[in-house]
């Protein structure tokens, strides 16, 4: 039997002899954007590549998640290994999809990439008659969340109840076999070194906002009207005037826009229609912040005398990254770039469903880079694809290893002692209890 590192050593240079097929894959993802839960072409590939190495699968998971399985020689945990299928709209990318705006521009290719690589590497080796328990490939959809409207629609036809890929995948029980997940991210930042982890990301709710007023001649007769943009703009104000209220700690970030701001320049807007996330450190500071925000959204509405429907929905709540989950990534990423290429941050305050996923299992996102730009900008590439695709691909290879080798030792170490913030459950009905929607008149 081959020693662990002499396990981790094969399935890197198996990775690094099947680069050239992996960067290919990472490029025709690139290629062909899809967005969230529209992510057909992407999962094809994924499940025909699944097909091509004989690993068994399920596809149409949450739409479009495909979820494979690799199984060790004995009992033991099972860990996934997750990559997400999605693009976002990025305006003015160069790679953007003509018809959807959707772009490449915030490294999800690699992240699939990555996935399919790691499989093809612990199957080329033979690893998992080394290993205990079970290895979960999932490429999973719908991590950005946006195409909101849409993605109501499909709420309201009984086709999504969660707008977040894994929130839904959560809810269909796929992850109820999983013991512990890992992702690895790109990243183009330089703060970030070659790779590494932070110990907590943002969670938020998400908001649609809609006023209406009364349309007019803009021209003639503004006086009959109640300007529905004028008293989305006095919330806006609002918020901003909320900022200094913030507590530093709780890292809140309000973004709102404009979706729809009026039909015609000479008509006073009798509708216009908002969404806007908020986020947070800690669920406590995201529901106070939220009502916060309310206050704001119903001030505009009250200075006009118009009438503002405010809708609450589910995001994603704050990613808490396992400590010792942390160790055994930092470890293997530490092999691929040396350690003084790692870097370990405290708080970041974007937001990912990883953060649902780490509420009711240990679960880990780290960094690894490869890409040059602005995260979610028209300038964000891969600048390096040998080690965005491989290198990522190496980590989540080396890492499945040290956690499942022999009799699974090192995960049985994680899950030592643990216990989820969450049941399956109570995340479930917490989310659930956050959705809901009030109108506020005005007027009244």
């Amino acid at each position: 039997m081959p020693s662990k590192d002499e396990l981790k050593r094969q399935a890197c240079e198996a990775i690094e002899r099947r680069a050239e097929m992996l960067i290919g894959i990472g490029e025709t993802i690139r290629h062909q954007p899809e967005l969230g839960f529209k992510e057909f072409k992407t999962a094809a590939l994924v499940a025909k590549t699944f097909e091509q190495i004989r690993v068994p699968h399920r596809t149409g998971l949450a739409i479009t998640g495909v979820k494979a399985e690799l199984k060790g020689t004995k009992p033991g945990p099972t860990v996934a290994l997750l990559g997400e299928l999605d693009a976002l709209v990025v305006s003015g990318h160069p790679l953007a999809d003509p018809l959807t705006g959707a772009a490449h521009a915030c490294g999800h290719n690699a992240q699939v990439t990555a996935v399919l690589g790691a499989t093809m590497a612990l199957l080329d080796i033979g690893a998992m008659q080394h290993l205990a328990g079970r290895i979960v490939p999932f490429a999973v959809p719908a991590e950005e969340y946006g195409d909101i409207a849409w993605r109501l629609e499909q709420v309201r036809a009984g086709k999504l109840e969660f707008l977040g890929g894994k929130p839904e995948l959560i809810r269909h029980g796929h992850f109820d076999d999983v013991d512990m997940a890992l992702l690895i991210h790109t990243t183009s930042r330089s703060e970030d070194k070659s790779a590494g982890t932070s110990a907590s990301n943002n969670g938020c709710v998400v908001k649609t906002v809609r006023y209406v007023g009364k349309a007019a001649h803009a021209g003639s007769s503004p006086h009959l009207g109640i300007n529905a943009l004028y008293a989305a703009n006095l919330a806006l104000s609002a918020i901003n005037a909320l900022r200094e209220t913030f507590h530093e700690r709780d890292t809140i970030r309000v973004h709102p826009v404009i979706t729809q701001g009026g039909k015609q320049v000479n008509v006073i807007p009798g509708e216009v229609q908002l969404e806007t996330y908020v986020r947070g450190k800690s669920v406590e500071a995201i529901m106070d912040a939220n009502a916060k925000v309310d206050r704001a959204l119903r001030a505009g509405a009250l200075a006009m005398g118009a009438q503002v429907e405010i809708t609450t929905l589910p995001g994603y709540m704050p990613l808490g990254n396992h400590p010792e989950l942390a160790k055994v990534f930092r470890r293997n990423a530490e092999t691929v770039v040396g350690a003084e290429r790692y870097v370990t941050q405290g708080h970041r305050t974007g937001s990912t469903d990883m953060g649902d996923v780490s509420q009711i299992m240990p679960a880990v996102q780290g960094y690894m880079s490869g890409a040059s730009g602005t995260g979610h900008g028209a300038d964000f590439m891969i600048a390096d694809p040998r080690f965005a695709y491989t290198g990522q691909a190496q980590v989540l290879a080396m890492t499945a290893i040290d956690l499942l080798y022999g009799d699974a030792d090192t995960a049985r170490e994680v899950l030592r002692d643990y216990k989820a913030p969450m049941t399956c459950a109570e995340y479930l009905a917490f989310q659930r209890n956050i959705n809901k929607t009030e109108l506020f008149d005005g007027a009244a």
